[in-house]
């Protein structure tokens, strides 16, 4: 994962709402979430959901399905999973973390 793509998925991430609805599809897993579902369990209107879904998908933090006349929106793993490595890459000085290196918490 580059740079770029770094800062636009934590820009991605940086809104409470977008990170909400990030959080319900990491939650819903592969079966992912139809907006309408979205909109009632965070009680948020169509056109701002649509807004930040947009947000999200651009980011590559989620996908977009059709599925006959609804829409399947999932978490992207993968990408998500990029971040997270990118994030944690040089923890410990370079050196991998191990059960052996870290107690309760990393003290690198």
């Amino acid at each position: 994962m580059e740079s770029k793509d770094v800062v636009q998925a934590l820009a991605a991430l940086a809104h409470p709402l977008r990170l909400e609805v990030f959080r319900a599809l990491v939650v819903a897993g592969g079966n992912g979430l139809t907006p309408g579902v979205i909109q009632e369990r965070l009680d948020v209107p169509p056109a701002t959901l649509s807004f930040h879904l947009k947000e999200l998908a651009t980011a590559g933090l989620v996908t977009q399905e059709r599925a006959s006349r609804n829409l399947i929106y999932r978490a992207e793993y993968e990408n998500m999973n990029a971040l997270l490595t990118y994030l944690t890459d040089n923890c410990c000085q370079g050196v991998p973390c191990t059960t052996d290196t870290v107690s309760d918490t990393c003290k690198c």
